[in-house]
């Protein structure tokens, strides 16, 4: 991929504050063109710091970041109008209905779509004339997401954007959010959801202690760990009745095998459950998931390694 297909890019990206203390690192990324990319971290990773580099907010200590090819921070007047920014609190006016807020957000925003278009994006054109401080905290996300689309922005922040929905609040706001990527728009995600990140993201990096960690697409980032396999055993059947090529830890009669050939151990496994007929009460067979990756990396920081 050339340099110019590049949305996003970061060298040795660094952000320090006072007292000397370095919260990102010395990181490098990429965003292509319509690709929707998560940024996920521990706590205290620097995810944050580094989002904030990338919107513009605040300059690098070192390294460099570009956006449409420009510096967000010193050419924040060539980015602002092609970027949208959801941030995790929006801090509108309460008093002000939804249409009002709309639409004094419109008015600053050079190229916006009709207000009722984006209201209705996101599901609220319904509760156009409610005011602010009346919307549960699942809709004032609506409308934080609303006011970031309402310059149809080729490149899109959100910070964690499904945050107080519902489940079938979540799945819409996914489905807008895959529909927008699919028009071009190039999308940088946080989340604390790693279902979400797995969900939506083309690739990911996760964060730790200032550097990132790991990399590529959620199928990469998971590959590498082991896929499980669980089940409970019969009072009469111990562990030890297990084939020894199926490496099992057990807590009394439940047992949990580890593998890097799923498939492979499955059939073993249930071979011998035939073979011996035992019934494997509970079976649960499942590759790693990005959760199981990502608590790999926190037990990690717990550990202080």
């Amino acid at each position: 991929m050339t340099t110019d297909q590049y949305v996003i890019t970061a060298e040795d990206l660094r952000r320090s504050y006072a007292g000397g203390f370095e919260a990102v690192s010395g990181i490098s990324f990429s965003v292509a063109r319509g690709e929707i990319f998560a940024l996920l971290g521990t706590n205290g990773a620097g995810k944050t710091s580094t989002v904030e580099l990338v919107e513009g907010l605040a300059a690098p200590s070192a390294g460099s970041v570009r956006v449409l090819g420009h510096d967000p921070h010193r050419e924040r007047a060539a980015v602002r109008p092609r970027i949208g920014v959801m941030l995790q609190e929006g801090g509108f006016p309460s008093d002000l209905t939804v249409v009002e807020t709309a639409r004094m957000w419109a008015g600053c925003t050079s190229g916006a779509r009709p207000v009722a278009e984006a209201l209705d994006l996101v599901g609220l054109g319904a509760r156009a004339r409610v005011r602010v401080k009346q919307l549960s905290g699942g809709e004032r996300r609506r409308l934080d997401l609303a006011l970031a689309l309402i310059g149809r922005p080729e490149v899109l922040f959100l910070d964690e954007p499904t945050t107080g929905l519902d489940p079938e609040g979540r799945r819409d706001t996914w489905d807008l959010v895959r529909a927008l990527r699919d028009t071009g728009t190039t999308v940088l995600l946080t989340t604390h959801y790693l279902e979400e990140a797995e969900a939506l993201a083309d690739r990911l990096a996760i964060m730790h202690r200032g550097v990132i960690v790991t990399a590529g697409t959620p199928a990469e980032v998971t590959a590498a760990r082991p896929a499980r396999i669980r089940f409970t055993l019969p009072p009469d059947v111990s562990p030890g009745q297990l084939p020894l090529s199926l490496a099992a830890g057990a807590d009394g009669r439940r047992v949990e095998i580890r593998t890097h050939e799923l498939q492979e151990s499955l059939e073993l496994l249930l071979r011998w459950a035939r073979e011996t007929n035992v019934r494997l009460e509970g079976l649960d067979a499942r590759a790693a998931s990005l959760e199981e990756a990502f608590l790999e990396i926190a037990q990690t920081e717990m550990a202080g390694v």
